[in-house]
């Protein structure tokens, strides 16, 4: 597949570029990206210049499409579809630096990115899953926002670098109203 560029009114969502690997590798410092994400712990400029090389080749096979969220031509985060399956489905992931945090960069990029998702003449997905580590009320948030269904709990689901966690599931249907749903784990 080749690589897709996505603008918003203030971002532009890209490729990395090598001129990046500098703030991928301060923004992947923060605690709560190397906690909450699947990021290397410790993270290393080795780590950010692999991810550089490394997205071109996951575009191509077409399973993992990632974005750097520019702003301004800042970097404020990433943003992207994972395990695509070519059956409609695929997972969305995403985070944002610390210094962005709160400035609404992420629902404005996710909007595009599940846009294009749910496209023909993009993704042609039926169903968006996202996935986080339970009690990662931020993405949770963002993702309600964004009219993510919470569908549950999955019991040592997530697998990464610290090993296994809990995780919330929500899903988003092409046909699904993307409005704000209850969340028990937010409400209670």
């Amino acid at each position: 597949m080749q690589p897709v560029r996505l603008r918003t009114p203030r971002l532009a969502l890209t490729l990395p570029e090598a001129g990046d690997v500098d703030a991928l590798f301060e923004a992947c410092q923060d605690a709560d990206i190397q906690r909450l994400t699947p990021v290397p712990v410790p993270y290393r400029r080795s780590d950010a210049e692999a991810f550089v090389a490394r997205v071109p080749q996951d575009w191509e096979s077409g399973i993992h499409l990632t974005w750097v969220i520019r702003e301004e031509d800042r970097l404020v985060g990433t943003i992207g579809f994972y395990r695509v399956d070519g059956k409609g489905a695929g997972e969305i992931g995403y985070w944002i630096a610390p210094d962005a945090r709160g400035g609404g960069q992420l629902r404005e990029a996710a909007r595009a990115v599940i846009d294009w998702g749910f496209d023909p003449e993009g993704l042609g997905l039926v169903r968006i899953e996202w996935r986080a580590v339970a009690g990662n009320v931020a993405s949770a948030r963002a993702a309600r926002a964004l009219g993510f269904r919470y569908e549950g709990l999955l019991r040592q689901a997530l697998v990464g670098p610290r090993g296994r966690d809990d995780g919330w599931i929500a899903g988003l249907l092409a046909t699904d109203e993307r409005m704000p749903q209850p969340w028990p784990v937010l409400e209670a």
